[in-house]
């Protein structure tokens, strides 16, 4: 029989069972095996001295007395939660904050953009699951996963917004420009979360840098005018197919829209929306089996935005090429879009 003396002084007797028992039991408690190991009468083997009797307390070293200790062999071993660093925590609060913003612009209208559309969708999954997988595990291939996440979102919109993207040029608004310095401290906090070397440190800090300056550009650039190209001359009025349905097109043939908040002589879409929305701004003019009372309004800003039975005229930046008509039906910035049937030409 082993026994083992503590700092009190007390003998106390130690089970004589495998480690590999000791841990799929948790210790052995009051099971046979601690049978074996009961205090001996004194007798010749131990010379006639009778040895102290264990307390209560010192069999409870063989017992599991809270759920992250296990006791075997005489040692201990602690079963410790997942390491999570504030950085770590922070990142994943942030790649939720970014997701929830692209949420909310894939529901209020890029889910009818094609290719973009599915490109916000997954963004939004991928950053939500990340972010879970950080606030769990605190892994830090998660943490590097989710940095690479918002690093990648961060360079398509920047992209989008200079030249354009699977046909589609982003609108630059405010929620973009929150959602891009969101990104970037996402990208900081997570890539200090993966623990990677230092010696990339500085070409990570010099990557938040550039970006922060980038979008310090978008916002110090002026915003476009909306349909500043259409300001001068008349604009054609066409007809034109989108979804197998003959509607009113531009000289260009993208699809024309009316708001349903506008009134005829007054225009309900400006700032954010006409940058969604660019009014088509001229003297209207009807091409070819186009038919119906042609006009003009001015808009806030002063510019001549034309109007098509008394509906002042719009075109959807969601519209990538002529034939498409993704901007029919949403229910965006205040009111509903319509395109505008016209009757064929045969």
């Amino acid at each position: 029989m082993v026994w083992a003396t503590p700092a009190g002084g007390r003998a106390v007797p130690v089970c004589h069972i495998s480690w590999l028992y000791a841990i799929l039991t948790f210790g052995c408690g009051e099971s046979t095996c601690c049978e074996s190991n009961a205090p001996k009468r004194p007798g010749k083997e131990d010379g006639g001295r009778r040895r102290p009797s264990p307390e209560p307390a010192a069999r409870a070293l063989n017992r599991r007395t809270v759920p992250s200790v296990v006791v075997g062999m005489g040692r201990t071993w602690r079963v410790s939660p997942p390491r999570r660093s504030w950085p770590g925590i922070a990142g994943a609060a942030l790649l939720i904050a970014s997701g929830s913003v692209h949420l909310d612009l894939y529901l209020t209208g890029y889910r009818s953009i094609p290719t973009i559309g599915w490109l916000f969708l997954l963004q939004v999954i991928a950053a939500y699951l990340l972010a879970a997988a950080i606030a769990v595990t605190g892994n830090p291939v998660a943490a590097a996963g989710g940095a690479a996440l918002a690093l990648g979102t961060l360079g398509g919109y920047l992209l989008s917004l200079r030249v354009g993207l699977f046909g589609f040029t982003e609108v630059r608004t405010t929620a973009g420009i929150v959602a891009g310095v969101i990104e970037v401290a996402a990208f900081a906090a997570l890539a200090a979360a993966a623990g990677l070397p230092r010696r990339i440190l500085p070409a990570l800090a010099a990557a938040c840098i550039v970006a922060f300056g980038l979008l310090a550009a978008d916002v110090a650039m002026p915003a476009a005018q909306a349909g500043a190209a259409a300001t001068a001359g008349t604009q054609v009025l066409k007809i034109g197919r989108a979804d197998g349905t003959a509607v009113l097109t531009d000289s260009k043939g993208f699809t024309l829209y009316w708001f349903a908040p506008d009134t005829a002589t007054r225009s309900a879409c400006t700032g954010t929306c006409a940058a969604y929305w660019p009014p088509l701004l001229g003297n209207p003019s009807a091409g070819p089996g186009v038919s119906g009372r042609l006009g003009t309004i001015r808009r806030p800003d002063g510019s001549v935005q034309a109007t098509f039975d008394g509906h002042p005229l719009y075109t959807y930046v969601g519209d990538t090429a002529p034939g498409l008509a993704s901007g029919n039906g949403l229910n965006l910035n205040g009111g509903l879009w319509h395109d505008i049937p016209v009757p064929s030409a045969r």
